[in-house]
């Protein structure tokens, strides 16, 4: 089902920005490929034209022709006479996402620390502001890692979803975009996750205590169901790997006295 770009203040085009590799391909496929793997487009949607996404992204417009061709052959993407290209499929093949592979294993740990830091807050923050659309997207999200996710990768993919909602429900952009960038570098380690079927049920029935958490605006329920959510990832790194998970970090000050905007 097509969405309108003014029902929402996430746009499209928020999903790019200008290319600043020489690698002006691989960079342009890659940051397509990202919004579509996110969600920023769904399927059926139309994505903005070869024009608009070479001014927002810096790059030529053959260079963008070419990226959405490469996007094509592999089934992400379809052209269609006089409307456009519109996304056909919302798996995309993993060469295709080259970051992944740029984070080498022994950086993994520090990234796993760097959550620690990070999404805690981000949930804190997120309970101040969340709205009725933003419940909904989440359940939504939910929802799909339950009936939606026929392999792996969707199940993966569906999950990263639900940690950029929580991002969105915040209404800061600046902490969208650095989640975006966590979970880029986190690809290698997700695609450990569930290896075992069995693992489904523990996953949903995590994000669902933590949707309910962030809900109920409680701090003291927030950090127990991230603690939860961000040691599941770091137990299945410590036994794909045998290495130590990170460190402990300290506490950071909540937002435990700041009023909860309405509306």
């Amino acid at each position: 089902m097509a969405r309108s770009q003014s029902a929402s203040p996430w746009s499209v085009m928020s999903a790019f920005h200008e290319v600043s590799t020489r690698r002006t391909y691989e960079a342009a496929v890659e940051q397509i490929a990202y919004a579509v793997r996110m969600g920023d487009i769904v399927v059926g949607e139309r994505l903005p034209s070869e024009r608009v996404l070479a001014d927002i992204m810096k790059v030529s417009r053959p260079t963008v022709r070419e990226a959405l061709k490469a996007l094509v052959d592999v089934g992400v993407l379809e052209t269609r006479s006089g409307g456009g290209t519109i996304v056909k499929s919302d798996v995309v093949p993993a060469e295709l996402v080259a970051q992944r592979m740029d984070l080498r294993i022994n950086e993994v740990a520090g990234v796993l620390e760097a959550r620690r830091l990070f999404e805690p807050a981000v949930a804190q923050l997120a309970a101040l502001y969340i709205d009725d659309n933003d419940v909904a997207r989440l359940q939504s999200t939910i929802d799909l890692l339950r009936h939606g996710a026929e392999t792996r990768e969707r199940f993966v993919l569906f999950e990263v979803r639900f940690h950029i909602a929580v991002a969105r429900a915040t209404k800061n952009t600046t902490i969208v975009e650095l989640t975006r960038s966590l979970f880029r570098r986190l690809e290698i380690v997700r695609d450990m996750a569930m290896h075992d079927p069995g693992e489904a049920g523990a996953a949903i029935a995590i994000h669902e205590r933590t949707l309910a958490a962030i809900c109920s605006g409680d701090p003291d329920a927030i950090d127990a169901a991230m603690d939860e959510h961000l040691a599941y990832l770091e137990r299945l790194w410590d036994q794909e790997t045998g290495r130590e998970r990170p460190r402990r970090v300290l506490d950071l000050p909540r937002f435990r006295h700041a009023p909860r905007r309405e509306g």
